[in-house]
Formats: C-alpha cells, structure tokens, sequence
C-alpha cells in the first residue's frame, strides 16, 4: 500500500501513543508536522555540520506552513526508535560499515516508508565515505539499486523549481574530488525516493547561523526545503 510520510508519521505517533512512552513525550511528537532526526553509526564521523539542521529548520518555518520542531533529534541507527520518525540525515566523512542491528533497521526503515538523506561530507566519488556507504547500499539492496535521478525529477519542484541538484561552494572552490556534481543519486522503493544521496556536501553548504542567509544573494537552502517537502509529501 502506498503511503506518504505525512501519514506516515501520523501512524507513527498514533503507535507511540500506544506504547509507554509518557503523555507528554507523546503531546510534544503529536504537536509537529516535521522534526529533523540526525542518525548516528557506529563507523564514523556522524556528528557533522553541526548548524545545518536549525538553519534547515528555521527555512520550513519561513517559507511554509509545517508544524517544526525547532530541536534536531540524535538517534542511534541501532535503536528501534528510528524506524518510528518520517525522515533521517546521515552524513560523513568515514568509513561506513552498519552493524547487523543498524543495517537491519536501515533496511526495514527504508523498505516501509522511511526517508533518509544521505550527504558525503567528503565532496568525494573516491573518497571514504562515498566508497563504504555506496558498497552497504549494494549489499543491501542489490548494486543496481542506487541510481542517478533525471534532473527533472519531481524533487526538483517539490516546492521551489530547480533545473537540477544546485552548485555548491565547495564545488567551485576544488574540495574533495574538484568535480561539479550535476546529479544526485537516490534508492527509489515503489516509484518513491527512500535513500536521497548527495556527493556535492550539501550539509557544509548549510552548515551556517541562519541569521547570515540575509547577507545571500539567494537563499541557499531553498533546496533543503524541497528535500523535506518531497519527503513528506511523496
């Protein structure tokens, strides 16, 4: 059955109501629309960009009408918590390697609705990150399952209208493999984005006080806003 996340995170809570967890764990979760869930692993260098997710967040609330929780959530791929929230960021520049309990649940999560975003901090086709994450993905769900998306993609007009995944800084200044990647690459499950990976760092490009977007010619994170919106909406 096909499902968006938006309803997604409504069955979500309305199983987490049922569970122990307190009445006011549970009224804070039913309050939002949208929370921002960071994924840590075992392997590597998870706690990136660090000013990424409150300048993301404060661009859902000035650009559209989401509930949003101000406060990104940590948690643990291994933890059965994650496969109860609509959308995940994992993010590096190391060596990726899941351990069997996150790789169950990355499989699990992403085979039932689940959404991740996945960014190579490295800027690098060669690099760490990019080479072990890419090899998990072809583990677990087969080598041709990740895949260039066209760049008229409906994730390109989600909510603003991009012609393609935008340029970054680090793109043009010669970071990691001095390459302008003019894709993005995603793991689609029943014609649906599940796995969204980026080797352009789109989290440093972020990855700023969100008072500064106002010395920007044009808002940067406007596409971070289409990643959720698709996210949620798909």
């Amino acid at each position: 059955m096909s499902i968006n996340r938006r309803l997604f995170i409504q069955a979500s809570c309305a199983a987490l109501a049922a569970s122990t967890m307190s009445q006011r764990a549970w009224s804070q979760i039913a309050d939002y629309d949208f929370y921002f869930t960071r994924l840590s692993y075992e392997s590597g260098d998870w706690e990136v960009d660090e000013r990424m997710p409150a300048n993301l967040l404060n661009s859902l609330i000035e650009y559209t009408s989401l509930r949003v929780d101000i406060k990104e959530r940590i948690v643990p791929l291994s933890d059965p918590a994650m496969l109860k929230t609509p959308f995940c960021y994992l993010a590096g520049h190391r060596l990726v390697q899941f351990s069997p309990q996150e790789r169950q649940n990355f499989q699990q999560y992403v085979e039932n609705g689940g959404f991740v975003f996945v960014d190579d901090c490295n800027h690098d086709i060669d690099g760490m990150f990019a080479k072990t994450f890419e090899a998990q993905m072809a583990d677990i769900f087969g080598p041709q399952a990740l895949q260039k998306i066209a760049n008229t993609h409906p994730l390109y007009s989600a909510f603003f209208d991009f012609d393609g995944p935008p340029g970054t800084s680090v793109e043009l200044n010669g970071w990691g493999d001095d390459l302008v990647h003019d894709y993005l690459k995603a793991i689609e499950i029943n014609g649906k984005i599940a796995v969204l990976y980026s080797n352009k760092d789109l989290g440093c490009e972020w990855d700023y006080d969100f008072r500064n977007k106002r010395w920007l010619k044009e808002d940067n994170t406007k596409f971070a806003v289409n990643i959720v919106v698709y996210a949620m909406t798909a």
